[in-house]
């Protein structure tokens, strides 16, 4: 990878990791237009692309951080309920932390499952996967809202609420999904604003992506060290930076316009590009702008 790509790419992340759209799709879709196909590349440079998809998704989820700092690190000092046990008292004051834990436990669960099987990289390799799920996951977002968009401002994330959208965060393992996508609608299942929805999704990315990150960080530690080059290094950093930046002013963007507007835009934008690459698949045409 060179700089340009990289940066590219990045560019890409940072806006369609908090948008409805599928930041892993869409990179792996950038990959294929930049020449970086799997059948193209050594076997060292294809086990370094497919950890930068994810290394970097970190750098954008640290957007998060910095935008809600005040809610990552506030604490409850109020009295805990009268006859509260020292387990209570520690959940009373760190719940913001406790319903991340909650919520990200089925992640943690399904997502080993997939990675140790073998099924996520085969998923991460396969562009078709990403067109059909883009174009049903459109769809589905044309007519979300009227199905979901009753929820109250006084309804608020409880443990029961927070395993539930981690189980909808599942579905996202499959690329063109969307992270995004399955946990605000799960939030909205559970009653939620698309606001409060897309904030608690924000908040259940950090340790969602810190976890895959670090298990790409020690998959890359384990293999032949040939793929750490100076480099590589570099292009890592630059992919990060440039994430968090586009992230941060994208994520800033999403809540004011989700709030106003839905998801029907984010829909059709979602089915012209996933009909796109069908219709160029189905065609023998090869995505690569690259000769």
């Amino acid at each position: 990878m060179d700089w340009i790509q990289t940066v590219i790419i990045a560019i890409v992340e940072g806006l369609t990791e908090f948008l409805p759209v599928s930041s892993t799709g869409h990179m792996i879709i950038t990959q294929n237009l930049l020449g970086l196909d799997p059948s193209n590349l050594t076997k060292e440079d294809e086990a370094f692309i497919h950890a930068f998809t994810f290394i970097i998704q970190f750098g954008a989820i640290l957007s998060v951080v910095c935008l809600y700092w005040n809610r990552f690190f506030r604490f409850d000092y109020t009295p805990a309920p009268a006859g509260s046990n020292m387990f209570q008292r520690l959940k009373h004051r760190y719940n913001f932390y406790w319903l991340l834990f909650v919520g990200v436990l089925p992640a943690v669960i399904i997502g080993f499952a997939a990675k140790k099987s073998g099924l996520l990289d085969w998923l991460l390799n396969s562009v078709e996967v990403v067109a059909i799920m883009l174009v049903v996951g459109g769809i589905f977002m044309l007519y979300c809202d009227k199905l979901f968009n009753k929820g109250s401002d006084t309804t608020k994330v409880n443990e029961k609420r927070a395993f539930l959208i981690g189980l909808y965060q599942c579905i996202s393992v499959i690329p063109g999904v969307s992270r995004s996508m399955a946990t605000i609608v799960g939030g909205m299942t559970q009653g939620l604003t698309r606001k409060n929805a897309a904030e608690f999704s924000f908040f259940l990315a950090v340790p969602t992506m810190a976890g895959a990150t670090l298990l790409d960080l020690l998959d890359l530690l384990k293999e032949d060290a040939v793929w750490a080059t100076p480099h590589n290094l570099w292009m890592l950093l630059l992919g990060c930076v440039a994430a968090f930046i586009v992230a941060l002013l994208a994520m800033k963007w999403f809540v004011a316009f989700l709030t106003k507007y839905g998801f029907k835009a984010f829909g059709i934008y979602r089915i012209i590009i996933g009909g796109i690459i069908i219709v160029m698949l189905l065609t023998g045409h090869s995505l690569s702008m690259v000769d």
